[in-house]
């Protein structure tokens, strides 16, 4: 479930904000499975989380350049 930067860059802010509330949903799922022993690959958690951190980060940066636009 890993994406790369340029992946997440290529979708629209509201194909981002779909797909970040989907790896929200998908990281609680993961986190009860791990909680009840039924997880599989805990290893994606982490991938999960990384990408999650990514797509807050692609949206930061374009909030920032909108900002410096306005000035």
């Amino acid at each position: 479930m890993s994406m790369k930067i340029s992946e997440i860059r290529a979708l629209s802010p509201e194909e981002r904000k779909k797909k970040l509330e989907e790896l929200r949903t998908e990281l609680i799922r993961l986190r009860l499975q791990a909680a009840t022993g039924t997880l599989d690959n805990p290893g994606k958690i982490r991938a999960i989380r990384k990408t999650i951190a990514r797509i807050l980060t692609v949206m930061r940066e374009e909030e920032l350049e909108r900002r410096k636009g306005k000035k």
